[in-house]
């Protein structure tokens, strides 16, 4: 990465749990009542009509407009929207707020994207009544409803879609490294036997504006011959292995983190 002055710099103490979102939310008691899947007629019309008719193309126009969005590697994924064979699994890095939540439909096009979220983000005032049919899937607070979520991560990757995480969990605004993150996300695919596929958005200079270029690898599939923990394992080492060396195409820094000696 070439040496620039960033713009703003950021402390930190924790790279597993330290959150920089700026929003302030008071998430919903996501629990075995939640309905994560919902296939009645209506609710499949404002799914397509809020995934397809609304969020996809200005997805496409905010992500080209602000940040001069690149993909590369798309070729690797699966393009058959119908067809059950081919649902899978992505991970990525997470360092913005509103892009991290439409790139994954940007990457995964044609097949509709749904993606492992926070309470947070069905929580907002009106933004959170419509995220749901958009694809969030918010985890739960409670057995049930992990078994409801469970079940609806099933369903979705092995009607064909595409199932997206954030192993990082928290918001770090412009990171350009990639954090420690646990397996414990990946025990997702071990179970449905399914691909695994990595993402990793970088930032690169341009004459007029900071660019992210997302980066696209796999597939990765699990090792059946092996115990499920050592698939769980081997699964998140080479996705994180990947996202690092992924990472070095980063070449500005917008924010500078800095590990916080003291408490």
């Amino acid at each position: 990465m070439k040496e620039n002055t960033p713009k703003k710099t950021i402390y930190y103490t924790d790279e597993l749990n330290d959150e920089f979102s700026k929003a302030i939310i008071t998430p919903k008691k996501i629990d075995s009542s939640w309905k994560y899947v919902d296939d009645r007629p209506f609710k499949k019309f404002t799914h397509f009509f809020w995934y397809r008719i609304i969020a996809t193309p200005l997805a496409w126009v905010f992500l080209k407009i602000k940040f001069g969005h690149k993909i590369i590697g798309r070729e690797l994924l699966p393009k058959k929207k119908k067809d059950k064979r081919n649902g899978f699994f992505i991970y990525g890095n997470h360092t913005q707020d509103i892009a991290d939540a439409l790139i994954p439909s940007m990457l995964c096009f044609p097949k509709d994207v749904y993606v492992v979220v926070h309470p947070n983000n069905v929580s907002m005032p009106f933004l959170g009544r419509i995220t749901p049919s958009m694809g969030a899937l918010p985890l739960p607070e409670d057995m049930g409803g992990f078994r409801n979520l469970l079940s609806a991560i099933k369903k979705r990757v092995n009607d064909g879609n595409a199932l997206c995480i954030y192993p990082e969990a928290h918001i770090w605004p412009y990171y350009t490294s990639i954090r420690p993150f646990p397996d414990d996300s990946f025990g997702y695919p071990v179970n449905q036997k399914k691909p695994v596929y990595c993402f990793t958005n970088t930032y690169q200079k341009t004459k007029s504006k900071v660019r992210i270029v997302t980066y696209i690898d796999g597939p990765f599939l699990p090792d059946e011959t092996k115990s499920r923990a050592e698939q769980k394992k081997e699964l998140r080492d080479i996705v994180y292995k990947t996202m690092t060396e992924r990472s070095k195409n980063s070449n500005i820094k917008v924010i500078e983190y800095i590990r916080r000696k003291d408490k």
